[in-house]
């Protein structure tokens, strides 16, 4: 990695979290959507050309969230204790066993018996060794069971990203501004008060700063 590459991706490691933190919940530990997320944002790293003229939020957002989808394909690499593993090793085999010698499948009662342990260590070590949910399984309607975010909060989440860059870059007064009107509801009489000037001068400020954030974010 070259140190402008190592640059970027200590700068926008913010991106990561931004994006795993949209999947916490969804079966993967966040240990593990972060580190798919860090790929995605090395990947983006060594391939960024700031001459394109888009910037590298824009084109890393994407490749992070493509590497946390990965995953999810992959079935996700859940962490799950030793112990765990091994019971759930024990009870396939006691499975099987059972349904040899009886023809049906076993209660979490008869397995626990079976093993020697409690019915509560069964339930947690099946659970454990049960796949992430498919991103295909669909309800009766069509309707997905279970699926991560569609292209549409990809677009939102990249936009939200470039207006927070952009936001960052102006002076200290019109991002005042910008934060009053747009993030706190004021009036223009209210910033007017605020920031000791005259409601005409606020307008107009007011206008020339969205005028000048809509042409950086259009590239």
């Amino acid at each position: 990695m070259t140190a402008e590459q190592d640059r970027l991706v200590t700068e926008n490691i913010g991106l990561v979290h931004a994006c795993a933190r949209r999947y916490i919940g969804r079966g993967i530990d966040y240990d593990d959507l972060y580190q798919s997320g860090c790929e995605g944002l090395v990947k983006a790293a060594a391939g960024y050309d700031a001459s394109r003229g888009v910037r590298f939020s824009t084109y890393a957002v994407p490749a992070i969230l493509g590497e946390i989808r990965r995953l999810f394909r992959d079935g996700g690499s859940v962490r799950v204790c030793r112990s765990l593993r091994d019971l759930g090793l024990k009870i396939h085999r006691a499975e099987e066993e059972f349904r040899s010698a009886e023809g049906r499948d076993p209660t979490v009662g008869e397995l626990a018996k079976r093993l020697g342990v409690e019915p509560e260590s069964i339930a947690e070590a099946i659970d454990a060794s049960r796949p992430v949910l498919s991103l295909t399984a669909e309800r009766d309607g069509g309707e997905s069971e279970e699926d991560v975010p569609s292209e549409s909060f990809d677009e939102s989440l990249v936009d939200l990203v470039a207006l927070r860059e952009v936001i960052a870059t102006l002076d200290a007064n019109d991002r005042e501004i910008i934060r009053l009107r747009y993030f706190r509801g004021k009036t223009q009489s209210y910033v007017a008060k605020a920031l000791r000037m005259t409601q005409v001068q606020v307008s107009r400020r007011e206008r020339k700063i969205i005028k000048s954030i809509r042409e950086q974010l259009i590239v």
